[in-house]
């Protein structure tokens, strides 16, 4: 286990940030390493050649040597000059919060997807922090009249990091076309599309897997437990079933580059008919943690559907907590999905969400149109059947508006 040093960074006008402190703590357990110590740097200004002064800069090389640490984190993202330079005094690698959160997502991608979205924002990271010595890297000089320097080996490592990272690109489009492809399909299986969004670790995994009463989605005290979409069927109160989504979990100062490669997996959330905002209720930070999901949920351009917030953990509460929490949010539901509490409220909840899109709606059918049944199903979820002694047949189901259109335009010509 590599025994690291945190630092974190922050202008002496500014308070010190110990959430994004603790996090990075937590992150750096979820990487493998065993946290030596951790320095609070407070500066007048941000020193433009390697973040800190070079005072504070020999005092946490000094600290390495005594702690025999192999790597130093600094919470904010540094640049590739700052990197160079601080490495030149501090005997151990120097990487920041983007760095580690990147090799938090290559251990934990599983899926062919996963992989290749972690490689290239790996790749997009990487590119401008490739150094060299100039032409002390030539691979070849020119001999045969004047054509002078031929291509350093520093410019032909960058084309081929350039030359990767486009096709990387081109793989994902056709990722995305493929999730697309599936998504269309999905469609055609009139089942309500439910996305469970939050802040890592806040129990997305553990509600999914308590809603299918199955385990099949793992689940850690980790931060990124789990990276790949995992999708569900789950039976609701009412009758018929709906589909939902485990996404990733968001978290402060997530590096954009990941963002934009996980694009593609997280616009599952875009195309949901209820967004389930999962919070940890147990956390002292929760507030600055769901400001944090509803910021990203904004950047995806889905904050126009419905969201349903949803306080986890309550059994980590006392009652009292609990119920200033509920005065606090009235309109979220509080649950603990480790012990199953309050999951029918929560299924209800959808139902009421779903049903303002996917209406509810009934149909008779006499014998001469039980042909149509086969089309009904593929267009509607039938939550409901009645045989009257007529021999007509009385259904109950739920449908958008055009779907529910469709049925009634058959009906009338069959």
């Amino acid at each position: 286990m590599e025994r690291v040093i945190l630092v974190s960074v922050c202008l002496k006008t500014q308070p010190a940030n110990e959430e994004s402190l603790e996090e990075l703590r937590r992150l750096a357990h979820t990487a493998g390493a065993e946290v030596a110590n951790v320095w609070r740097v407070r500066v007048n200004a941000f020193n433009a050649a390697a973040l800190i002064g070079s005072g504070k800069t020999e005092e946490i090389a000094q600290d390495v040597r005594l702690q025999q640490a192999q790597a130093v984190i600094f919470d904010d993202e540094i640049s590739p000059a700052q990197q160079k330079n601080l490495e030149k005094v501090i005997p151990a690698k120097v990487i920041d919060r983007t760095r580690l959160i990147l090799d938090i997502f290559a251990q934990r991608a599983r899926t062919q997807e996963g992989k290749l979205q972690v490689e290239l924002a790996q790749l997009k990271y990487l590119l401008p922090r490739l150094g060299g010595q100039g032409t002390a890297l030539m691979q070849q000089k020119g001999g045969i009249g004047l054509r002078g320097p031929g291509e350093t080996k520093l410019e032909y490592d960058k084309r081929r990091l350039r030359l990767r990272i486009s096709r990387l690109e081109k793989e994902i489009e056709q990722v995305k076309k493929e999730r697309s492809l599936r998504r269309q399909r999905r469609g055609q299986i009139p089942l309500p599309q439910i996305a469970i969004v939050g802040y890592t670790n806040a129990g997305k995994s553990t509600l999914l897997n308590a809603l299918t009463r199955q385990t099949a989605v793992y689940a850690d005290d980790k931060l990124f437990a789990t990276l790949d979409p995992t999708t569900r069927r789950v039976r609701m109160p009412a009758g018929g079933e709906m589909l939902f989504t485990d996404t990733v979990g968001f978290i402060q100062k997530l590096p954009h580059s990941l963002v934009s490669s996980f694009r593609a997996t997280l616009e599952e959330t875009t195309f949901a008919d209820v967004i389930l905002h999962v919070q940890d209720a147990a956390s002292p930070h929760r507030a600055e943690q769901a400001a944090t999901v509803r910021r990203i949920i904004t950047e995806l351009g889905a904050q126009h559907t419905p969201i349903i917030d949803v306080l986890n953990k309550a059994d980590l509460l006392s009652p009292a907590r609990q119920k200033l929490l509920q005065q606090e949010n009235p309109s979220a539901l509080l649950i603990s999905a480790g012990q199953s509490r309050g999951l029918m409220q929560l299924l209800e909840k959808v139902e009421e969400a779903v049903a303002r899109r996917w209406k509810l709606h009934r149909l008779t059918l006499l014998p001469a149109q039980f042909g149509l049944l086969g089309k009904i199903y593929e267009k509607a979820i039938v939550t409901g059947r009645h045989e009257k002694p007529s021999g007509a047949l009385e259904l109950t189901l739920m449908a958008t508006d055009g779907n529910f259109a469709s049925l009634q335009k058959a009906l009338k010509t069959h």
